[in-house]
C-alpha cells in the first residue's frame, strides 16, 4: 500500500506510579529523519526508539516526544501504614500506663518498627518497559496513519493519471486531421501569395511540417510513463523516489509536446498535462 510520510498520533497511558504519553508526529523528508524530545531520565532509551523506527519507517522528518507525570505515591517512594501506625501507638499507650518510666520511642525508632513504612518507589525497569512498549504501540498508530493518508493519496494521483491518458488518446486522435489541415494550410497561402507551386518544394515542405508535428513518440512514452506510474502505486514499500523520477519524465514530454505543437490545440493539452503532472508532483512528495 502507498504510504504517506505526513501523519500524526498520540498514546497515553495511566499507571500506579504515573502518566506517559507519547506523541509522534511525521513529515516529508528525503531521508528518514528522526528527533527526540525525552525526559533525561528516560534518554538512556534513545537507542531503543530509533533502532524501532529504523526497522519500520524509510522515509520522513519523525519527531517523537515523550512526557511523564508521576503520582505522589511515586513521588515521595514512602508510604506509611497508618493502620499499623495506630496500632502501635496503642501498644505504646499501654506500655506507659504499666511502666511509667519506660523510655519512649524516637520518631525514627517507630518507622523503623516492622509494618509501619514501606517502600513505594517503582521498579525503573518496569517504567522502561511500558515505556517502549507505548512508544512501540504509537508507531504502529503513525503507520498506519500513514498508510490511510496514503490511500487517499493514491486515489489522487490515480485521478490525474486517469486525465492524462484522456488527454493523450485526444490528441493521438487529432493527429491526422492536424496534419491534413496544415498541409492544405501551406498550400493555401502558397497560392495566395501566387507563387508557382513547385511539387517537389511543396513535398518536401510537407515532410518538414509532419516531421515537426510528430508527437507520436511523445505521446507514446506519455502513456508509458503512467502504466508505471500506477504499477509503482501497486508496490509494497517505498515508491516515492521512483514516483519523482516518473514525474520528471513525464513532465520533460509533456515540455517536448509543447515545443513541437503547430496547432492551439496541442499547446492547450500541454499545458493541461503539465498542470495535471504538477499537481501529483506536488502529492508524490509525501509519499515514502
Amino acid at each position: 500500500m502507498t504510504a504517506s510520510m505526513t501523519a500524526f498520533t498520540r498514546k497515553e497511558t495511566a499507571y500506579d506510579w504515573g502518566t506517559i504519553s507519547w506523541e509522534i508526529r511525521s513529515v516529508n523528508q528525503r531521508y528518514l529523519e528522526p528527533h527526540f524530545r525525552l525526559p533525561e531520565s528516560f534518554r538512556e532509551l534513545e537507542f531503543t526508539f530509533r533502532d524501532t523506527l529504523r526497522k519500520q519507517l524509510n522515509r520522513g522528518k519523525v519527531e517523537c516526544q515523550l512526557r511523564f507525570q508521576s503520582t505522589d505515591k511515586a513521588a515521595t517512594g514512602l508510604t506509611i501504614n497508618e493502620s499499623n501506625a495506630q496500632n502501635l501507638a496503642q501498644a505504646l499507650t499501654q506500655i506507659s500506663q504499666h511502666i511509667p518510666h519506660a523510655t519512649q520511642p524516637t520518631t525514627l525508632d517507630i518507622l523503623q518498627y516492622p509494618g509501619i513504612l514501606s517502600d513505594s518507589s517503582i521498579d525503573a525497569d518496569v517504567m522502561k518497559k511500558s515505556i517502549v512498549e507505548l512508544f512501540n504501540d504509537a508507531v504502529q498508530d503513525l503507520i498506519q496513519a500513514r498508510l490511510r493518508e496514503g490511500e487517499a493519496l493514491n486515489q489522487l494521483i490515480h485521478q490525474r493519471l486517469d486525465d492524462i491518458d484522456i488527454i493523450v488518446a485526444q490528441v493521438q486522435t487529432q493527429l491526422p486531421t492536424i496534419l491534413t489541415a496544415q498541409k492544405q494550410n501551406l498550400i493555401d497561402k502558397l497560392e495566395a501569395a501566387k507563387v508557382d507551386l513547385d511539387p517537389m518544394r511543396v513535398e518536401q515542405e510537407i515532410v518538414l511540417l509532419a516531421q515537426k508535428a510528430d508527437v507520436a513518440e511523445e505521446l507514446d512514452r506519455l502513456a508509458t510513463h503512467t502504466k508505471e506510474v500506477r504499477r509503482q502505486l501497486a508496490q509494497k514499500g517505498p515508491i516515492g523516489r521512483r514516483l519523482d523520477f516518473l514525474m520528471q519524465e513525464l513532465n520533460r514530454e509533456a515540455n517536448t509536446l509543447s515545443s513541437k505543437s503547430i496547432v492551439i490545440e496541442t499547446t492547450q493539452s500541454a499545458v493541461e498535462l503539465k498542470v495535471l503532472i504538477e499537481q501529483m508532483r506536488e502529492q508524490i512528495q509525501n509519499i515514502e
